[in-house]
């Protein structure tokens, strides 16, 4: 039988189910810990600025590991790479809900970024392995419920978890979830003719362009994760891993583009449909989990939510994408696929921008449907990003492809993340500097202000001089209350600008009308 006609004996679809479980758990493991830190900082007695070492560790680990995958997918075999990684990655999610201390805490976090890395690239290139060209939208359909809705829910598990329960037990969910996929994958996953030939001629390992790799995407999430904490280039250490991501960057990608045998072949980019495939994905993966941090961190930091709502804050958004991700591949058989991802870019800078009109009393209808008009937007993208990128690309090559694909997603998710927090504070930071300037009694404003709120503490049985002075606190109160609201709405403009570029990159893809197939 040729190779390109080559199908699995099992069904397709449950293969797919099965891959896209396993990748499901280590995309949901990138942001349940979100709005579990500061339990998890109070419990292991470190600062709340540690804690976020670990979602640092993984982050860097996942990254190095989603780039190469590719190439260990093929040495290996697609499945027992894969069973590799859900295998250890479901032991270091026991490791880390057992974890005593946070030394012991950030070890398994890394072990589970390292070879959760794995799961998300090569569940996709199974995917292109097992269906054949006419079906893969469907089975894209289905790889969004880990790709996008496993963000969303994440923060809303964990927070109920840690409320009601113990932090532990959002590392300890996975245990069954694994143990499940990793029998499915055994009893179901084939690697296909082209796999098991590549496997048996698979050159020596480059450990070269593998340390390059290491060094520039480790050094980059230190540098955008760290970087506020530290003052930017007011720190020798900052501009110490700077230098050294450029360097790494610089001469890795023309090592990998002139060796022989390259650890990733990134003459993938050649093909113009994945190249702005690439920056879509990367930008939508920015935006889903920055803005799936943002809105939790707002609702728990501003309004004074618990970890709970919080999350659940996110989950109507997670059932909006659900119930339009088959819509959207149903317009995908009449609407080339450049077309849907254009309108998916304007409908995610609309929903940020309307996003950025928080006040400080919002409420909890409102934060809901802020966050589902995100996610409806979001509907648009993943899927039509994901199949027009594959469309035009040789059999060869999509396993490299994969890999990089998914490293744009997630190492642009993790910068999302670091660099959103970071502007918040300097965002409100700099706002407080101006506005401070305007509490002072030649300001009349700021003197009604201040007589009312004496007047409302005289009324209360306050003496006046405790009225005045806590009617000046309180006003100072409101100020960063204020600059803090400003701050994030600012960065919601930001994120939306950023969005705009879906627009033009799609008008530049291929006129490419995908097929859905029987999902």
């Amino acid at each position: 039988m040729p190779e390109d006609n080559w199908r699995p004996k099992g069904n397709i679809w449950v293969i797919a189910i099965i891959v896209t479980l396993g990748a499901f758990m280590e995309v949901l493991d990138t942001t349940i810990v979100n709005v579990a830190l500061p339990h998890i900082a109070g419990s292991l007695s470190v600062s709340n600025d540690d804690a976020t070492w670990a979602l640092t560790v993984y982050l860097i680990a996942n990254g190095i590991v989603l780039t190469i995958s590719g190439n260990l997918s093929r040495r290996f075999g697609r499945k027992y790479f894969f069973l590799i990684c859900i295998g250890v990655f479901t032991l270091a999610s026991l490791g880390c809900g057992l974890s005593t201390s946070f030394p012991q805490l950030l070890f398994f976090r890394a072990v589970q970024g390292f070879f959760g890395g794995g799961l998300q690239p090569t569940q996709q290139a199974i995917i292109l392995d097992t269906f054949p060209p006419e079906k893969r939208q469907g089975a894209f359909s289905v790889s969004a419920v880990a790709t996008i809705i496993a963000p969303v829910v994440g923060p809303m598990v964990g927070g109920y978890l840690t409320d009601t329960y113990s932090w532990h037990l959002i590392f300890l969910i996975n245990i069954p979830i694994g143990i499940l996929t990793l029998f499915g994958v055994m009893h179901y996953v084939e690697d296909s003719p082209t796999v098991k030939r590549e496997k048996k001629t698979a050159p020596r390992f480059d450990y070269i362009g593998t340390g390059f790799i290491a060094l520039a995407l480790g050094s980059l999430e230190l540098f955008s994760d760290r970087g506020e904490d530290l003052d930017w280039f007011g720190s020798s250490a900052i501009v110490a891993v700077a230098s050294i991501c450029a360097t790494a960057f610089i001469i890795g990608i023309g090592y990998l583009l002139y060796t022989d045998n390259p650890v990733v072949n990134l003459r993938v980019f050649k093909d113009k449909n994945f190249a702005f495939g690439w920056l879509q994905i990367g930008i939508m993966g920015l935006v889903l989990y920055a803005s799936a941090v943002l809105m939790p961190q707002f609702a728990q930091q501003q309004l004074g939510y618990t970890a709970t709502w919080a999350g659940l804050v996110l989950a109507p958004g997670g059932a909006v994408l659900a119930a339009l991700i088959p819509i959207v591949s149903k317009i995908m058989n009449r609407v080339p696929a450049k077309w849907v991802i254009a309108a998916g870019g304007l409908a995610l800078a609309s929903s940020l921008f309307y996003s950025s009109h928080l006040i400080p009393q919002e409420n909890f209808q409102t934060m809901v449907i802020l966050r589902a008009t995100q996610t409806a937007a979001l509907s648009l993208l993943f899927v039509p990003i994901s199949s027009i990128a594959y469309a035009t690309l040789p059999k060869a090559q999509q396993g490299d492809a994969a890999a990089l694909f998914n490293m744009a997603r997630n190492v642009f998710g993790g910068i999302g993340i670091s660099i959103s927090t970071a502007l918040i504070t300097e965002s409100a930071q700099s706002s407080q500097q101006t506005l401070v300037g305007y509490l002072n009694p030649s300001y009349q404003p700021y003197n009604i202000l201040l007589h009312q709120i004496e007047q409302a503490a005289v009324g209360t049985g306050s003496s006046a001089a405790g009225a005045m002075q806590a009617a000046a606190g309180e006003i100072f109160q409101i100020l960063q209350t204020q600059t803090a609201v400003l701050a994030y709405n600012r960065v919601f403009i930001l994120t939306g600008i950023l969005a705009l570029v879906m627009i033009p990159t799609a008008m530049l893809m291929s006129n490419v009308k995908t097929k859905a197939g029987g999902a």
